[in-house]
């Protein structure tokens, strides 16, 4: 693992890079580009970017990724530096019980979390993902975020060598730099998928993998009482709070316990009538992927850092 850190907030983005206009929706063909220079998207990149290798174990990696507030973690080769895949935050939740990489807990480990959590990443690893090549532009990156619902894209040279990599918040960084007409209603999801506080936090999990969130708002009788995120439950395995709790070392015991255990006290919502610009550039100084929309103190909707860059693209 390299020491770099990877989430420097001054970035060559920030010089307010413009986007030329519309931007065209369609397919882009990596494979026609003749590498051997940089596209504007090494501008606002990170290029410094800490990884992992397929040998790292899985709590390793929750590890880095807890303490560095990484929602994913690419893994390369020790000395090449070539891109064998990526873990994020959704791998992580399908193997804490979500999904089908809980096998690796329930029937490799016979539901011995512990030992399933000293496994090499290379277990649950999502492998070959969507790369962007280093002579890739701005409009590719919106591209594959919007068409593909990617929140983070690994930069790579010719031979497959990890050069950086961009976010959902970096695009929309840009993007920003544009006033909008629209507001939260114009865009948000109104019919969102909300749980309890006393729902396991196994149960959350098989939610977000099925559904392919990363946040499910709590609520009490339609009025919201906190958000819980896919980070928030990594962040449960990565601080230690998990081993607090254990006796026997067995997964439902891991699993078990009510999601009101993960809500903070900052809850952060906006409202249906406010501009999406205002909305973004809170986003991004909050360092948050999304804000739940209050109205006459119910939930009413849900706005995400996708939302706002697919917003932004197409105006």
């Amino acid at each position: 693992m390299q020491p770099n850190p990877n989430h420097s907030e001054k970035k060559p983005a920030d010089r307010l890079l413009k986007m030329p206009g519309k931007l065209n929706r369609g397919p882009v063909d990596f494979k026609t580009r003749i590498a051997g220079y940089e596209g504007e998207i090494m501008a606002i990149a990170t290029r410094n970017v800490i990884t992992a290798q397929q040998t790292t174990t899985i709590i390793q990696a929750v590890e880095i990724m807890t303490r560095e507030g990484f929602r994913r973690l690419p893994v390369v080769d020790a000395g090449t530096h070539r891109l064998r895949g990526i873990v994020t935050v959704s791998d992580i939740i399908n193997f804490m019980g979500g999904g089908d990489k809980f096998n690796l807990v329930q029937v490799k480990h016979k539901g011995n979390f512990l030992a399933a959590i000293n496994e090499g990443l290379r277990e649950i690893m999502t492998p070959q993902p969507v790369t962007m090549p280093v002579t890739g532009s701005i409009d590719d990156a919106v591209n594959v975020i919007i068409n593909r619902n990617i929140g983070g894209i690994p930069i790579v040279d010719a031979e497959e060598n990890l050069r950086g990599i961009v976010t959902e918040r970096d695009v929309m960084k840009v993007l920003t730099t544009e006033n909008s007409g629209l507001t939260v209603e114009d865009i948000m999801k109104s019919s969102v998928r909300v749980t309890s506080p006393d729902t396991p936090i196994g149960k959350v999990c098989e939610e977000m993998v099925k559904c392919r969130f990363r946040r499910l708002p709590v609520v009490v009788d339609d009025v919201l009482c906190g958000i819980v995120t896919a980070t928030d439950i990594m962040n449960y395995l990565g601080k230690g709070k998990v081993f607090e709790q254990l006796t026997t070392g067995d997964s439902a015991e891991v699993m078990g316990a009510p999601v009101r255990s993960l809500l903070s006290g900052e809850l952060h919502t906006t409202t249906p009538n406010r501009n999406i610009h205002d909305i973004a550039v809170e986003m991004i100084q909050r360092r948050i992927g999304a804000f739940p929309v209050i109205e006459d103190s119910h939930l009413v909707g849900l706005v995400t850092e996708y939302d706002l860059v697919k917003a932004f693209a197409e105006e």
